[in-house]
């Protein structure tokens, strides 16, 4: 799982970068799921939610962050 999102977290920076109004889409597209994972796994009883939803909540803030880095470098440069 972790492979995949950091592929997911290149290919979203790439993205945002080469094309930055259309990144949002597939940016949200992807919080969307893994919000809905987070929500599944947090119904588990007591502390297991929290330890279970965590790696959801902690991968939908670095696909943001990556997406957010994109633009941020895009809008940066000089041309």
């Amino acid at each position: 799982m972790v492979i995949g999102i950091v592929v997911v977290c290149v290919v979203l920076a790439v993205l945002a970068f080469l094309l930055p109004r259309f990144s949002h889409r597939p940016q949200r597209g992807t919080q969307r799921s893994l919000r809905a994972g987070s929500r599944t796994a947090g119904k588990a009883p007591g502390q297991l939610g929290r330890l279970l939803s965590k790696p959801f909540r902690s991968s939908s803030r670095a696909v943001g962050k990556s997406g957010a880095a994109g633009r941020r470098t895009r809008r940066r440069m000089p041309f």
